[in-house]
């Protein structure tokens, strides 16, 4: 407190009372072991929801370029459960649209978006949320169990994409990468889909396309942390 007081210039009364309107209001708390001051829960639940914001605010340029440059229809998708729930798509102008992709919820575990939004579940995670649920008979590659599921996510982290291939439903491919929150957490992902004889040759340059894009929508939330691993 005293330390709060010099840096604002304030009298440690003034300083004092201001900070205990602020805990009441859940803007700041007060440790009840050090008994010193730290932001509280209000002001961080105020930050994700500003940061949602500024996703979807920045989502629609991003799938238009990554649109663009794949020629093909771009997703953003976050997890909801154990499925994925599409919040916007972009088709290019001369694609037949497909009704009903925004909003519309698809299986986690056999999707390239799904594997994207839990790239950073351990085994003992996918259990905790698959617990009770078992993996739908999507296409046929599709994982049959939380081991085969664990092992396609492990293969995603390494090449840094997810690739579905067949997964979904035959003869669709797809690829998708997360976008991360400026505390370094998965908090949605996009993703390019389209047929298989179209995309197939193409998936690998389309997965930089996607990964680029991810990382755009991750430094709008304010992570940096690829981005400054790529620059020279």
């Amino acid at each position: 407190m005293v330390r709060v007081a010099e840096l604002v210039g304030r009298e440690k009364s003034q300083v004092s009372r201001a900070l205990q309107t602020l805990a009441e209001a859940g803007f700041a708390e007060r440790d009840t072991d050090t008994r010193c001051y730290r932001l509280g829960w209000r002001l961080f639940a105020l930050s994700a929801a500003a940061g949602d914001a500024r996703l979807l605010q920045a989502a629609g340029p991003v799938l238009e370029d990554l649109v663009a440059r794949t020629g093909e229809t771009a997703h953003l998708s976050v997890l909801d459960g154990v499925d994925v729930l599409t919040l916007l798509s972009e088709a290019p102008a001369a694609a037949v649209r497909a009704s009903g992709w925004q909003g519309r919820r698809v299986p986690a575990s056999c999707t390239s978006s799904g594997r994207a939004l839990l790239f950073d579940h351990s085994a003992e995670e996918l259990e905790r949320r698959f617990s009770g649920s078992d993996l739908p008979r999507c296409g046929p590659n599709a994982a049959r169990s939380l081991r085969q599921l664990h092992e396609k996510i492990l293969g995603d982290r390494a090449r840094g994409v997810a690739v579905s291939d067949e997964e979904f439903e035959v003869g669709l491919v797809a690829v998708a990468a997360p976008v991360r929150s400026a505390r370094g957490a998965v908090a949605a992902a996009v993703n390019v889909s389209a047929p298989k004889f179209r995309l197939g040759a193409k998936l690998e340059r389309t997965g930089r396309h996607v990964l680029a894009a991810a990382e755009s929508l991750s430094s709008t939330l304010g992570n940096h942390s690829t981005l400054e691993a790529a620059t020279p």
